[in-house]
């Protein structure tokens, strides 16, 4: 059966691009990162649980400690806090430095070593909030790269299922497939009830509400 690594943070729109995956035909290698992240013990424990849930053997947990080296995010420097007054223009303080493009590197190996044929990465336009390493464009850049950077044999596509969807989109998208949303997190400040203020938890409530649906996952002030 052909393989894809799907880069899974245990968040909702990686979770459902792992499940347009598997429905695709594909052999399922979970790849999930450890980067110092505020909520990374409850992304961790949503990326083993939507594992188990479809029955995923094949998975690398993988730690990545110089992100709280660099800092500069607010996701990885306590000191700087995260912002819940919301979406503004420009690259928000919540950018990880080339996080994606370092994600996307590390599962090149693995593709290599697993001999996969795609890999998926649940990326969206609208969720990017000003992040450069979202866009369309930049995908189609590093797919042109990691295929120079490995042997001539390894062809690698990147599937980005969800780029130009919305939240909406998304969330009635998951429903369609019987996705476990209440398995996946999203909030950028906290592990047990999300803060529903912050950007990331701004944009998945409003996928729900355009979508007609009650989000099912813990919030404070019963969002």
């Amino acid at each position: 059966m052909k393989k894809a690594v799907c880069i899974l943070s245990g968040g909702m729109d990686s979770t459902l691009s792992s499940f347009i995956a598997k429905n695709s035909g594909f052999e399922l290698v979970a790849l999930h990162f450890n980067y110092g992240q505020r909520t990374q013990d409850k992304e961790l424990q949503s990326f083993r649980e939507i594992c188990e849930f479809l029955n995923i053997s094949a998975k690398y947990e993988i730690d990545i400690p110089f992100f709280k080296t660099i800092g500069v995010s607010a996701l990885t420097d306590e000191n700087i806090d995260v912002p819940i007054d919301g979406v503004k223009p420009g690259v928000p303080v919540t950018y990880v430095p080339f996080r994606n493009g370092i994600f996307l590197s590390i599962a090149t190996a693995v593709a290599e070593k697993e001999g996969a044929e795609a890999i998926y990465i649940g990326v969206v336009e609208e969720d990017s909030s000003g992040y450069p390493d979202c866009r369309d464009e930049f995908i189609e850049s590093m797919t042109g790269s990691i295929n120079l950077g490995t042997k001539d044999e390894t062809k690698l596509q990147i599937i980005t299922p969800l780029v130009h969807m919305t939240k909406g989109q998304i969330v009635v998208k998951a429903l369609e497939l019987d996705v476990p949303l209440e398995l996946t997190w999203s909030c950028y400040k906290n592990s047990l009830k999300a803060c529903g203020v912050c950007d990331s938890c701004r944009l998945r409530l409003k996928g729900f509400e355009e979508a007609g649906q009650k989000d099912k996952i813990p919030y404070e002030d019963n969002k």
